[in-house]
């Protein structure tokens, strides 16, 4: 009479399951670096803002989506259009006119914006020169000429009788700590997507 054994039955992965289940893993984390990568991209370099208001008019639209990248401490120039934090009580969007060291003055007779004694030529930012006159409104001037200090820009709304910029002590001068970034590109509307000016 034969002897039955008892004792655990044993189970096997076959090498075809335990290659699907490392493929499951290695998937797993290439999907995870990925959307890790995307969070820290669309964080520190790139960003997506909505204009807001009619002060960028006529170059940029309340509505417009505009790609904000980070400048990581490369300087910023004279016609950059970028974003402000922390300055009014929402980020606002507005061009460089000048930057640290450079005096600014402003005619509002004749419209004219002055940076180190040379009239700017602002039809390079699509807009008319002459355009900077005194505007009706309860807020306080910054007294001209004035110079841009030390880690600060000097910046304008391209619709300057409605824009709150830096001729108005609210705004004045302000820190590049408080640039969120520079606009590169439009996405929409789509009849003027691509690269900003």
């Amino acid at each position: 009479m034969a002897k039955r054994k008892y004792g655990r039955k044993r189970y096997y992965i076959d090498e075809k399951q335990s290659r699907s289940v490392t493929n499951c893993y290695e998937w797993a984390a290439e999907i995870l670096a990925a959307v890790i990568a995307v969070v820290l991209i669309f964080t520190f370099i790139f960003r997506i803002v909505t204009v807001s208001g009619t002060s960028m008019y006529p170059n940029y639209y309340s509505g417009d989506k505009l790609m904000v990248t980070s400048t990581f401490g490369q300087p910023l120039e004279q016609g950059d259009v970028v974003v402000l934090v922390d300055v009014l009580q929402e980020p606002i969007i507005k061009r460089v006119i000048a930057t640290e060291g450079q005096e600014v003055d402003i005619d509002f007779e004749t419209g004219t914006v002055y940076v180190d004694g040379e009239a700017l030529d602002e039809s390079q930012f699509g807009i008319e020169n002459g355009i900077t006159h005194e505007t009706d409104t309860t807020l306080e001037r910054v007294q001209f000429p004035a110079t841009v200090p030390e880690g600060h820009i000097f910046v304008l709304g391209d619709n300057r009788p409605v824009s709150e910029d830096s001729r108005y002590t609210a705004v004045g001068m302000v820190s590049e700590e408080k640039v969120l970034g520079k606009a590169s590109f439009r996405f929409f509307p789509f009849e003027r997507f691509g690269m900003v000016q």
